[in-house]
């Protein structure tokens, strides 16, 4: 895995707060391998996701996504560009990522939608959260790097739809080749018993922290939903103390008093939500699609290349 400044921020789904996931603790005995190089770096592509836009075909119903990008790159044909790319353009783009960098951890993305939502497919703060992700997503290739560099990011940046369509048509490079077949391998590896340790370690480390970040996930979006019913229910109880008071002379101020406290309690209880669905749950979700991307058969993968290179270096 290529190592990056830790100062640097990344963008995040706030689009500003820097919070990442790749700095996880490691197990102690891989802690002390990791080293920084501490080197100047100059930003020279941003990248910005917005203008989420609904598209009604005969067949289907999607939505798209402006992505502005800013560049000082030589190897870029302008300094601006402006594309619409659909969430099926975002998964090819982390396939063929993988596919020439088997041995690179790739950001997730938000997962596909699914049925159970359905009905809420185009709901605003459906939208608006994997506008966020798919921002983030972008932002994090560009800051890595090598992934920064990569051929399919450039093109997905920079090319029309129907130049996009053309190229996904193309067959896989060399690189690509060589990612399935390590993709394959780690697959086969997944049970070899002479594994390094240090891989042993990760590999358990991994698996154990997905299990209890994903109780942490559903957890969380439970208590959220239990929010959300309390603040609903709330929001009733207001107005009928308000009417309430207006038939009790002798309690109006009591029960005004009351109404006021409510009232107070769901501005408490909403901002507490709005923190919670923008700020806390996708960190943590994000941080249940890292421990799935951090597979045990990536760690086989890079077990096997590790093997690759050493073989390739005492002859």
């Amino acid at each position: 895995m290529a190592s990056r400044n830790p100062t640097r921020q990344d963008a995040t789904l706030n689009d500003g707060n820097s919070f990442s996931p790749l700095m996880l603790a490691s197990p102690s005995s891989m802690i002390n391998q990791i080293k920084f190089e501490d080197e100047p770096e100059v930003k020279d592509l941003f990248i910005t996701v917005d203008e989420p836009e609904s598209h009604i075909t005969a067949i289907e119903t999607f939505i798209t996504y402006r992505i502005a990008t800013k560049t000082t790159r030589g190897e870029f044909d302008s300094s601006e560009f402006e594309v619409r790319r659909r969430y099926q353009d975002f998964l090819w783009l982390k396939s063929r990522l993988e596919d020439a960098h088997p041995t690179l951890i790739i950001p997730p993305l938000p997962e596909k939608f699914i049925v159970k939502g359905m009905v809420e497919r185009f709901n605003d703060d459906f939208i608006e959260t994997r506008r966020k992700a798919l921002h983030k997503f972008l932002n994090r290739i560009a800051d890595h790097p090598t992934l920064t560099f990569n051929e399919d990011f450039k093109i997905f940046l920079t090319a029309q739809a129907w130049e996009l369509t053309s190229h996904k048509k193309q067959g896989p490079g060399l690189l690509s080749r060589m990612g399935q077949t390590f993709k394959a391998v780690a697959s086969s590896v997944r049970g070899v018993k002479n594994r390094p340790v240090e891989f042993t370690e990760l590999a358990e480390y991994v698996e154990a922290f997905g299990q209890k970040i994903s109780v942490l996930d559903k957890v969380s979006q439970r208590i959220l939903k239990e929010q959300k019913d309390y603040y609903e229910e709330m929001k009733e109880y207001g107005p009928i103390y308000t009417l309430w008071s207006a038939s009790e002379e002798d309690l109006v101020d009591p029960l005004r008093g009351v109404a006021g406290c409510i009232d107070k309690c769901c501005k408490v209880t909403e901002a507490l939500n709005s923190k919670l669905s923008n700020d806390l749950i996708p960190i943590i979700h994000e941080y249940v699609l890292y421990s799935e991307t951090l597979s045990v058969s990536t760690m086989g993968g890079l077990c096997y290349t590790r093997g690759c290179i050493e073989s390739m270096a005492v002859t």
